[in-house]
């Protein structure tokens, strides 16, 4: 099976969409992350998927705790920037939570702390500890198939 019908198939999967970021001397850093999942309820705990050739892949591997924010629908140009589809041309409305950095207004924020960091192919996984928490109103965006969609398919 070729590369492209992987990706295919998993692009069927729709998914929602974070972006991971962590402090990085003194200067927040994130990316956007759609491979982000729970994985235990007690105790807390979530993973991500990381590719090897991310730029934030070795700062994320030698940190310890990382936010993880979940993007509303009216956030789709954020998750374009950290996806390094779109230049920067707002500023990004980082806050501490748990001395961790997050995106304000997100869907839910999330502070972690690395568990365990598992190499899986060309991926690193992290299974994170969850240490806190922050979740507002607001409907999701979405990622399927290579396009970005909500819940509601007539608002975007």
């Amino acid at each position: 099976m070729d590369e492209r019908l992987f990706r295919d198939a998993m692009g069927k999967f729709a998914t929602g969409i974070t972006v991971v970021s962590i402090k990085d001397n003194d200067r927040y850093t994130g990316m956007t992350v759609n491979a982000f999942m729970s994985i235990s309820l007690n105790p807390k705990l979530i993973a991500i998927s990381i590719d090897e050739r991310a730029g934030m892949y070795d700062k994320l591997k030698s940190s310890k705790k990382f936010g993880v924010s979940v993007l509303k629908e009216d956030q789709k140009d954020l998750s374009k920037i950290f996806a390094r589809q779109k230049e920067q041309d707002q500023e990004i409305a980082f806050i501490e939570q748990d001395g961790v950095p997050v995106i304000k207004n997100s869907l839910a924020t999330i502070s972690c702390e690395t568990e365990q960091q598992i190499k899986a192919g060309d991926h690193l996984i992290f299974i994170a500890k969850v240490t806190d928490i922050n979740i507002q109103d607001g409907e999701p965006i979405l990622y399927f198939g290579g396009n970005y969609r909500t819940v509601n398919p007539h608002k975007l």
